[in-house]
């Protein structure tokens, strides 16, 4: 019997300190106290990257303690010691950077020859064959409400031709209203956007032969940080085909890009032909923003945002559809997946999988939320 007792004793011990606590980081601004969004948080320990959400928050489990690690393009990066971390009640605080280097780039070199150099440069830093753990959100809404979510913790597989196999963890889908809206659903090809994402696919229209003439492109300094360059492509008043706008955040010396973002305005859109057929989509809204991290010897994928919304034409009445995708990546691995193939995901988007809910992984995936986003996320708990 006192044996048993002692094996109890044993194996509870190991399970009190085997198990993993909860923990919360504030990311703030050293002289306003404002928190910091979309900063990102390493913890080094487990190789984990979270990027802050409105709240300068980012939530993690972690067994023991760990240094962090906090980046952001307007601060000075900063690593703090866990025991430092835990005196300071979890706050991490970010000098600003004063530098103010808006100035346009001199440089003899074309604009349009520079990108494609940069972009060639990114496609083959990024295409060594690597995995990502992506956790992936999707709203979608018509006629202006909110009606079919998804989210899910699924892993990336990059092969070296830069084509993905995807594996899904975990998953949720959820329609928000008692109407059903699935003939209505669009939402994002999973591999197909990741693919885009990692061959630069978003910026083809300035690398080709015409863009000279359907847009204009200039260089700037980045305003806080003398690393970076800023590269603008506006489409020129008398451009046929051209309707977005390019701004592309780039490091010169290592020739690799930062961030992009595309954006299509509402003075360009009232230059596009309305279509009014049954079925044709007329495009009201498009966004797409996509950053990439840099860790000294990897380079990947750390975040994206893409938005959509067009006008459905139909007899009865025109409906308006908007889809919002975002990926946050929470890990990053050159491991390959093993798997067997009936595991791997085919489908395009997660309304088409099943739920599986094994723990409550939206809440540590550190993704940025809206107060709206929130509350329509904290809707679902009464599902679950």
């Amino acid at each position: 019997m006192k044996k048993l007792l002692l094996l109890f004793v044993v194996f509870f011990n190991l399970n009190v300190f085997a198990q993993s606590d909860e923990y919360s980081v504030y990311v703030k601004d050293i002289e306003t106290l404002q928190p910091i969004e979309n900063a990102t948080v390493q913890v080094l320990k487990t190789k984990q990257v979270l990027m802050t959400n409105e709240e300068g928050k980012v939530t993690f489990v972690l067994s023991g303690g760990s240094n962090v690690e906090v980046s952001e393009m307007n601060y000075e990066n900063l690593t703090l010691r866990w025991a430092a971390l835990k005196e300071n009640g979890f706050v991490v605080y970010l000098k600003n950077k004063k530098e103010n280097l808006d100035e346009v780039v001199v440089s003899n070199e074309n604009p349009q020859k520079m990108l494609q150099k940069v972009v060639a440069n990114s496609k083959q830093k990024i295409g060594v064959a690597h995995r990502l753990k992506v956790y992936v959100r999707e709203f979608f809404m018509l006629d202006n409400q909110y009606s079919y979510y998804n989210d899910g913790l699924v892993n990336f597989q990059f092969n070296k031709n830069n084509t993905t196999t995807l594996l899904v963890e975990q998953n949720r889908s959820y329609g928000l209203i008692e109407t059903d809206v699935s003939t209505d659903l669009k939402g994002y090809n999973l591999n197909d956007i990741m693919e885009n994402y990692s061959n630069f696919k978003y910026l083809d229209p300035l690398l080709s032969p015409n863009a000279k003439k359907e847009y204009d492109f200039t260089t700037k300094g980045h305003a806080k940080n003398a690393a970076y360059y800023i590269m603008s492509a506006v489409p020129l008043d008398k451009a046929k085909e051209a309707i977005d706008n390019f701004e592309i955040i780039y490091d010169p010396e290592k020739k690799i890009i930062v961030e992009f973002t595309i954006t299509v305005t509402p003075a360009t859109l009232d230059k596009v032909e309305e279509k009014t057929k049954e079925g044709d989509k007329n495009m009201t809204k498009s966004f797409v923003k996509v950053n990439y991290r840099w860790d000294g010897t990897d380079y990947y994928l750390l975040s994206s945002n893409e938005e959509i919304a067009y006008d459905v034409v139909s007899k009865e009445k025109t409906k308006n559809v908007q889809v919002r995708n975002s990926f946050v990546t929470t890990g990053f691995n050159k491991q390959n997946f093993t798997y067997n193939e009936s595991d791997v995901f085919k489908e395009k988007s997660l309304f088409n999988k099943k739920n599986k809910i094994l723990t409550n992984y939206w809440d540590i995936s550190g993704f940025t939320a809206t107060d709206e986003e929130k509350a329509i996320i904290a809707s679902l708990e009464f599902k679950l």
